[in-house]
């Protein structure tokens, strides 16, 4: 099954050389895992551009969705054969700096 591996963290969060290096470390094995379908860091919500629909109409405004205290960093998509392996992943991800992370099945249509 594909988990989607959600990454949310302060949005002032500054990761130092040490923690990028654990990182790196991290990407580095998932890419080489057999199971691993992509994933990214993201720019700072301040980057971010939100779409709404209002009468019929898009609306497009400047910054994320909703101010919150933690936001969306990045992502891994993985498969793994159950929920248990996805959670080994989930907790190494942890690990690195404390980041929260929702693990969430993927739907398949």
């Amino acid at each position: 099954m594909k988990y989607m591996f959600l990454i949310y963290g302060s949005p002032d969060n500054v990761q130092t050389p040490e923690v990028m290096q654990q990182w790196f470390a991290f990407d580095a094995e998932a890419r080489a895992y057999a199971g691993y379908n992509g994933g990214e860091a993201l720019h700072p919500v301040q980057a971010a551009t939100t779409v709404r629909t209002s009468a019929g109409q898009a609306i497009v405004t400047d910054g994320p969705f909703a101010e919150t205290k933690e936001v969306l960093g990045g992502y891994y998509l993985m498969d793994c054969p159950d929920l248990d392996e996805a959670l080994v992943w989930a907790r190494k991800l942890n690990a690195i700096d404390g980041s929260t992370l929702e693990v969430r099945p993927i739907v398949a249509f």
